[in-house]
């Protein structure tokens, strides 16, 4: 059974920074690319970076682009979310997700297979 649980999340002031982690029990996880994304109260849930299986590409929503950082430990069968220079209209809920089908880098959240519970990230301005 695939679990993915984030962890990280929490209060922060704008400018600051938070490091959200996504723990994969999943046997596969170096083979699987992965995802991170979020969703705001009234909102539909937004893609915000996803990285291939060995961390060698990554993609970015244009909201985020340059202040998040998207990796992974194969390792660890864990990824990561380096948020930097945070905003108020950042605060949601992130989720991880894995996907399955493999190839091209995905950004519809329907293309994912696997997700997480979520951690709560606010940001006060």
């Amino acid at each position: 059974q695939v679990q993915l649980a984030e962890s990280g999340g929490g209060l922060v002031q704008a400018g600051g920074s938070l490091r959200l982690s996504c723990a994969a029990s999943l046997r596969t996880f170096s083979s699987r690319n992965l995802g991170w994304y979020r969703q705001a109260p009234g909102k539909e849930r937004e893609f915000i970076a996803a990285i291939s299986t060995s961390g060698g590409s990554t993609y970015y929503a244009d909201s985020v682009k340059g202040r998040f950082t998207i990796s992974r430990d194969n390792a660890k069968n864990t990824m990561y979310l380096q948020m930097n220079s945070l905003k108020p209209e950042d605060t949601a809920v992130y989720y991880c997700a894995a996907d399955f089908r493999g190839g091209t880098l995905r950004t519809s959240r329907y293309d994912y297979d696997y997700w997480g519970q979520g951690t709560q990230v606010t940001v006060s301005s």
